[in-house]
């Protein structure tokens, strides 16, 4: 890692006393500089403490945060190089769009006529060309983000931290917005860490997704990738989009055996019993004709067409499952009788929790 943010075993208690909870316990991970690394998890996971203390706004009870591999541990906020953006975007309201974003640079004690350029410059990058003069009450939500995105980036920090932004936007407007965080970032090259508890808005952004528990723990990182398929973990499929669990069991011959289905784990496995994580999208649908290899007998309980795809839900041997299918040319009737095989990609064997 070419230097960015480290956190070294971090502890966070709220109060002074000994006997005061953790509400972070013991959390390592690094934010590689010019990379997007979002830190998902439940409320009260403590993911937004974190937020707080790399922008110095909270100071760790133990542990070490390292900026550009110095220790900035007991800096306060104007001691780093770190920009915040809030859900509320805190915009003055008797400040025109420009004035808004000159603020943080006039404040820095940088000259009027410098400030307007590099003002104007970051609302163009943002995409807000010709706004320089209207107030916030005449934008659009999405436009306000995007004040708010360019007054954070005028200050060129090292880090820049994004607390839940998109929570208050409308389905579309929250995909625009966070395509545009995230071409942004690539194209600026920024060191960003981004908290949210919505796991698509996650997949769709980051280099790195570190999964926080109930419990102020790191229950996981990676890749998008290696989250959604691959989760070591009961608590990370069910938390990294929709997820079926079933009972297996891991043989001494390296096979984890699912009913009469049998899978092969990415990960080698202790033979005994496992749990079987498996996406609705994985399931292959077979009318008719013989699926390769082993399926297990399903028939079909309930079906509901959501536009771009049909939810089934079939009962099986292993219980009932719930499906994901993409096909709306074969559409199948209530009652009919199929073989469901599990394609590659979308099925880990995990801890059960």
């Amino acid at each position: 890692m070419h230097h960015g943010v480290e956190f070294r075993n971090i502890t966070k208690r709220y109060g002074l006393q000994a006997s005061a909870p953790l509400v972070v316990k013991g959390v390592s991970f690094e934010v590689p500089k010019g990379s997007l690394t979002t830190i998902l998890g439940p409320s009260g996971c403590g993911k937004t403490t974190v937020l707080r203390m790399i922008a110095g706004l909270e100071i760790p009870t133990g542990g070490q945060i390292l900026m550009d591999g110095k220790d900035v541990t007991t800096l306060g906020p104007a001691d780093r190089n770190v920009s915040m953006m809030f859900q509320s975007y805190a915009l003055f309201p008797h400040m025109n769009v420009l004035e808004n974003v000159m603020y943080g640079l006039k404040m820095s004690g940088v000259a009027r006529e410098e400030a307007r350029v590099r003002g104007s410059e970051a609302l163009k990058n943002v995409g807000l060309v010709g706004y320089d003069e209207r107030l916030p009450s005449e934008l659009s939500g999405g436009q306000q983000q995007r004040v708010a995105l360019a007054r954070a980036l005028v200050l060129e920090p090292a880090v820049l931290l994004f607390d839940e932004p998109l929570s208050n936007l409308d389905a579309r407007l929250r995909r625009e917005m966070r395509e545009e965080i995230r071409s942004l970032q690539q194209r600026l090259n920024l060191t960003v860490a981004y908290v949210t508890h919505d796991q698509s808005e996650a997949l769709a952004v980051s280099d790195q997704i570190v999964v926080m528990s109930a419990d102020g723990l790191i229950a996981q990182r990676g890749s998008p990738r290696e989250m959604y398929e691959f989760p070591q973990s009961e608590f990370v499929a069910g938390f990294m989009g929709e997820a079926m669990l079933f009972p297996g069991v891991a043989g001494a011959d390296g096979l984890v055996q699912l009913g009469p289905l049998s899978i092969t784990p990415r990960h080698a496995v202790a033979p005994g019993a496992v749990k079987v994580a498996v996406r609705p999208e994985a399931w292959r649908i077979h009318r008719g004709e013989r699926p390769h290899g082993a399926a297990v007998a399903g028939k079909l309980l309930k079906a509901a067409y959501l536009g771009s795809f049909f939810e089934y839900t079939f009962e099986t041997v292993l219980g009932n499952i719930f499906v994901v299918s993409p096909d709306l040319t074969h559409v199948l009737e209530t009652g009919v009788e199929v073989g469901l095989a599990l394609a590659d990609h979308g099925v880990s064997v995990v801890r059960a929790d």
